[in-house]
C-alpha cells in the first residue's frame, strides 16, 4: 500500500492558489505556438497533419530516435516512453524488483524513489551528508548491500539539493554494481543544468549494461505539461517487461505530446541555452537576498539543476516560517517535512526553493516584505 505523497498533497493545496510559486521544480515554460516555430519542415507537417488517435505504446519511432540522439550509444530500440517520469518509475520498480529483493536509495528524495520500491520489497536509505556539501559516503553504500540487493537508486543532479555527485563517485557505483550485478537506477532529470559543464555526469544507460537512465521532458526543457518521460537501457528484455506494465498504466502516450517533445529535442540547445541563463541571472538574484539575511538563512549555490535547499535558522522553525509565508505573503516553498524518509533521518529546518520561473525577483520582494514586517 503506497502511503500519502506528501509533496503532492501539499501542492495539490497551494500550487496553484499560491500568488508566487517559489519552489516550482521545472524551468520556465513555454506556449504551443512558440514551440511550434522552432519546428522544421518535416515536424511542422507532422504537426499540421496530426490525427488524433493512439500512438505506440513504446513511443513513435520518430519521438525515440529523438531521444535517442541525446545519448551516447543508445539506439531508438533502447527507449520506451512514458506519461512523465512518476510512471517510469512506478514500472521499473514493479518489473526489476520482487518481495524477496532489496534495493538501496539515498536520501532525502522525491518521495516516489523511496515509496514505490518500498511497496514491493525491503529498501536501504544511505542519507547525503548535509554538513559535507551533501556527500554521499560510499562505505555506506557498500555496508547497504546484501546478498539479496537488485536495485540501488541515485538522483543526480539531486532533488531536493542540486548535489552533482564528482566522476569518480559515479565510476565507483558502477563497479560495486557491475561487481553484485546490480541494477543501477539513475533519475537524470536535472541533467543539462549543472553550473559547469565539467562537472557534468555521464548518463548511465550509456555506462553501465545493467543501468537505467530516466528523464523527462518537464524539467530541464521546461515542457511539463507535455507529460513525455523516458527510460534509456541496453537490457532490452526488462524494456518489453516495462511496457507491459505500462499496458495497465496509460497505455500509450498523447500524440500531440509526442510530436512538440519531438520538436523541443530537436532545438534542445537552444531551449537549454535560454533556460541555462535564466537560472545564472536568478541565482545572481538569490546570492543577493540570502547575503541581507546571513543569520537566518544558510544557503549555498547548488552544483545543478534550478531546486536549492538552504537551510532555515529562524526561531519559529521551517514548518511555521512556510506555512506562515504562504498564508499572509503568498509566497510558497516546500518545508522539509515533504522530503522526510522512513528509512534514514534527514535534515529538519531546511526547505526547497526554485529558480527556474521568470518571475524569481517579484517573489523575492515578497519574501523580503514578508521577513522585514515580522
Amino acid at each position: 500500500m503506497l502511503p500519502d505523497f506528501r509533496l503532492e498533497t501539499y501542492f495539490s493545496r497551494w500550487e496553484f492558489n499560491a500568488r508566487y510559486h517559489l519552489c516550482a521544480s521545472d524551468m520556465e515554460s513555454m506556449s504551443v505556438a512558440e514551440l511550434v516555430d522552432m519546428a522544421d519542415d518535416d515536424d511542422r507537417r507532422s504537426w499540421d497533419e496530426l490525427r488524433l488517435g493512439y500512438t505506440e505504446t513504446f513511443g513513435s519511432p520518430a519521438l525515440r530516435t529523438a531521444i535517442a540522439s541525446t545519448y551516447e550509444d543508445i539506439s531508438e530500440d533502447e527507449i520506451l516512453t512514458f506519461a512523465g517520469a512518476e510512471e517510469g518509475i512506478f514500472a521499473a520498480m514493479h518489473v526489476l524488483l520482487n518481495p524477496d529483493d532489496h534495493a538501496i536509495v539515498i536520501t532525502p528524495n522525491y518521495q516516489a524513489a523511496e515509496t514505490v520500491p518500498g511497496s514491493i520489497c525491503q529498501v536501504t536509505g544511505v542519507p547525503l551528508d548535509a554538513g559535507n556539501n551533501w556527500h554521499l559516503d560510499l562505505n555506506k553504500v557498500r555496508e547497504a548491500v546484501r546478498a539479496n540487493t537488485r536495485l540501488i537508486s541515485i538522483n543526480f543532479p539531486h532533488n531536493p539539493t542540486g548535489k552533482v555527485i564528482p566522476h569518480s563517485v559515479q565510476d565507483e557505483l558502477i563497479s560495486l554494481a557491475r561487481e553484485r550485478g546490480i541494477y543501477l537506477f539513475s533519475d537524470e532529470v536535472y541533467r543539462l543544468l549543472e553550473r559547469t559543464d565539467n562537472i557534468r555526469l555521464p548518463q548511465m544507460a550509456d555506462r553501465y549494461e545493467r543501468g537505467m537512465s530516466l528523464n523527462v521532458m518537464s524539467k530541464a526543457y521546461g515542457l511539463p505539461g507535455l507529460r513525455i518521460g523516458w527510460i534509456a537501457a541496453k537490457d532490452r528484455e526488462m524494456l518489453s517487461r516495462m511496457e507491459r506494465v505500462k499496458h495497465y498504466l496509460s497505455i500509450c502516450n498523447s500524440a500531440p505530446s509526442e510530436v512538440l517533445a519531438q520538436i523541443a529535442l530537436k532545438t534542445r540547445n537552444g531551449i537549454l541555452r535560454r533556460n541555462r541563463e535564466l537560472i545564472n541571472k536568478n541565482l545572481s538574484l538569490l546570492n543577493s537576498f540570502f547575503a541581507d539575511y546571513p543569520d537566518l538563512f544558510e544557503w549555498s549555490v547548488p552544483d545543478g539543476g534550478c531546486i536549492a535547499y538552504p537551510r532555515y535558522n529562524g526561531h519559529d522553525g521551517v514548518e511555521l516560517f512556510c506555512k506562515n509565508l504562504v498564508e499572509t505573503a503568498g509566497v510558497l516553498l516546500l518545508p522539509a517535512s515533504v522530503f522526510r524518509s522512513e528509512l534514514a533521518p534527514t535534515p529538519e529546518n531546511r526547505f526547497r526553493i526554485g529558480f527556474g520561473r521568470a518571475n524569481i525577483a517579484e517573489a523575492l520582494v515578497a519574501l523580503r516584505n514578508y521577513i522585514d514586517n515580522q
